[in-house]
């Protein structure tokens, strides 16, 4: 079919109801701006709902960023401002008919999108394993498997746990003066709470420690005026999980889109300098960019 359009003198790449590919990339770029528009509005009625749950309930989201790696996120932030800038070249390179460039900076863009995905699989799996989902299933905890080392020196017995009683020993190694019990060869039981007449120990029970990244003395947070844990942290989390999923489908839609650009380089449709499928594909790349930076700033940096 391509073949008989070079016949005719046709354009393969030209539509048969447009006059020009002036025309053609025109109405390709406004169709794709009022798509990209759309959503913005939708991100846009999120972040409307995340202004008046943040106003409303302000302890919920300074609690709930304690539990996101910002290190991650800012990695991901520099990978999609790095893909952003490949497929803009990409798109330059095929305004220059560098066919070849072109596929290894859609290659690349495509490498940061998985990064991306990966990063998010990573972040996603910790949540998972704690328990910090959404709506009813939100249920955090934590693993408590640490080994317990014993130190004995000169007949008092010390644990990071408080003194304990030893009531068997298997193996023990020398070191200096004291002795190094191993850990899987001793069965310990905790000493009971203190007695009301010991002057120099408290009698109250120490709190439960929460799950990893709990707002502990070194938080900026006054514990007198929020909770450790506010009733509602779970709308931190289904707000969370609601935006950024939406967002990892839209990178996932990227990959695809970068996809069938591959394809249509393998069939020829850029040889001649056609780039308008290049350029949709690119902006609608960069929104999906520039949404995650607005997320990124809303979750992770709160404080």
């Amino acid at each position: 079919m391509a073949a008989h359009h070079h016949e005719d003198g046709h354009d393969p790449n030209l539509a048969h109801h447009f006059e020009s590919k002036e025309q053609q990339f025109q109405s390709a770029k406004l169709g794709m701006w009022l798509f990209l528009a759309t959503e913005i509005l939708f991100f846009g009625g999120l972040l409307v709902a995340y202004t008046v749950y943040r106003g409303n309930h302000p302890e919920v989201f300074v609690f709930g960023a304690h539990f996101l790696d910002t290190a991650l996120g800012a990695l991901n932030t520099v990978v999609l401002i790095f893909s952003s800038f490949t497929i803009a070249w990409a798109v330059r390179a095929a305004q220059l008919k560098q066919i070849k460039l072109l596929k290894w900076l859609l290659i690349a863009t495509m490498l940061c999108a998985f990064t991306f995905m990966g990063v998010k699989y990573v972040e996603y799996s910790a949540k998972w394993k704690h328990g910090l989902l959404w709506a009813g299933s939100y249920d955090p905890h934590v693993d408590h498997e640490e080994s317990l080392e014993v130190i004995a020196v000169e007949g008092e017995i010390h644990t990071s746990a408080g003194d304990i009683e030893i009531r068997e020993i298997d193996e023990v190694q020398q070191v200096g003066e004291g002795e190094i019990v191993e850990p899987v060869a001793v069965e310990v039981e905790i000493d009971p709470a203190p007695q009301a007449d010991d002057p120099d120990r408290s009698t109250i029970a120490p709190a439960a420690q929460g799950p990893t990244g709990l707002a502990g003395p070194e938080s900026p947070l006054d514990p007198d005026s929020i909770p450790v844990e506010p009733a509602n942290a779970r709308i931190f989390f289904s707000i969370y999980f609601l935006m950024t999923g939406l967002h990892g489908i839209h990178v996932l839609g990227g990959i695809v889109a970068m996809l069938w650009l591959l394809r249509c380089l393998r069939r020829g449709d850029f040889d001649g300098g056609h780039f308008t499928k290049v350029d949709m594909v690119a902006l609608y790349w960069h929104v999906v960019d520039i949404i995650w930076i607005y997320l990124f700033l809303l979750l992770y940096l709160i404080d």
